[in-house]
C-alpha cells in the first residue's frame, strides 16, 4: 500500500487494462453466506491472497455482493471499489499494519491542514473555517495536539501528538485502517481522515475541507479540463471509501 499520485495511478491501471483482458463473467447468481462471505454460485469468493473474502456484517457484504452481480458480460475490478478494498483489509491491513501506519503517521507529520497561506485574505479566511475545526477535533477527541504555520518549510510536530494518532490508528479495525489509509493518501491529511472514519464530519464537508486549495484556484482562475477529469476520480475513490467505512462500522 504505497502512496501513488493520480497520474502514476492512471498510468498503472490503464497498462493493466492493455495487459490484463477483463475475465468474462462464469457465475449466474451471487449470495451471501451466514458467515457474510460472498459466494458465486454457491463456491466461496478468495482474495488476491486466497483468504476467503468474509466481511464484519451482513450490511457490507450486501453491498459487495451487488457489485459483484453488476458485472455483465466481464467482471471488471475497476467498478468494484468496496470489493478492492476489502481485499485490501484482509489481506494486508494486518499482515503490513505496520509499515501502513509508518505511512499514515509520514502524512500526520506534514499534514495538510497545518500548512496555511500567509495570503490572500480570502484563502485565510477560507483554510481557517475549513481547517480549524478539525485540528481542535483531534486535540479534544484524539489528545493530539498539533500546530499550524503560515509557512512552506516543514514543521515538525511533537512526539507527543505523534503518538497519540498513532495510538488511535493501531486501534482501528482491519477495515476501518485501510479507509482511513485510503482517505490519507487521497486527501492529504491524516487528521481529516480519522475524524471522517470517526463520523465526526459529514463526507460533503470532508471534501470541501479537502479541496480548499483547489477550490479557492479554480474560482480565482478558472477550471482546467484536465485537472477536473482527476479531480471526479479521486471524488469517485473518496466516495468509496467513506461507503465502506460507513458500511464496516455498522454492528451485525
Amino acid at each position: 500500500m504505497i502512496a501513488e499520485t493520480e497520474d502514476q495511478r492512471f498510468e498503472r491501471l490503464s497498462r493493466d487494462r492493455i495487459v490484463r483482458p477483463l475475465p468474462k463473467r462464469f457465475y449466474k447468481s451471487v449470495t451471501v453466506s451466514e458467515q457474510c462471505g460472498i459466494a458465486l454460485d454457491n463456491r466461496g469468493v478468495k482474495t488476491p491472497l486466497k483468504a476467503p473474502l468474509v466481511l464484519p456484517n451482513r450490511a457490507l457484504a450486501g453491498a459487495i455482493a451487488k457489485e459483484w452481480d453488476a458485472q455483465t458480460e466481464f467482471i471488471n475490478p475497476h467498478a468494484m471499489p468496496l470489493t478492492k478494498l476489502a481485499n485490501t483489509a484482509i489481506d494486508r491491513a494486518t499482515a503490513e499494519k505496520s509499515s501502513i501506519i509508518s505511512e499514515i503517521l509520514a502524512f500526520a507529520g506534514s499534514d495538510m491542514l497545518c500548512y496555511r497561506a500567509a495570503g490572500p485574505e480570502t484563502l485565510v479566511t477560507r483554510q481557517s473555517t475549513h481547517w480549524d475545526p478539525i485540528i481542535t477535533w483531534a486535540k479534544s477527541e484524539l489528545r493530539a495536539d498539533f500546530e499550524t504555520v503560515s509557512t512552506i518549510t516543514h514543521k515538525h510536530q511533537s512526539t507527543t501528538a505523534l503518538q497519540a494518532l498513532e495510538t488511535h490508528v493501531a486501534a482501528l479495525d482491519p477495515f476501518s485502517f485501510t479507509a482511513v489509509h485510503n482517505l490519507t493518501t487521497l486527501t492529504g491529511s491524516a487528521l481529516l481522515s480519522l475524524m471522517l472514519a470517526e463520523g465526526a464530519i459529514s463526507a460533503d464537508a470532508a471534501w470541501r475541507a479537502a479541496n480548499v486549495d483547489e477550490d479557492w484556484q479554480i474560482e480565482t482562475w478558472g477550471e482546467d479540463a484536465e485537472a477536473m477529469t482527476r479531480r471526479a476520480g479521486r471524488l469517485n475513490e473518496f466516495s468509496a471509501c467513506v461507503n465502506f467505512v460507513n458500511l464496516a462500522q455498522i454492528r451485525p
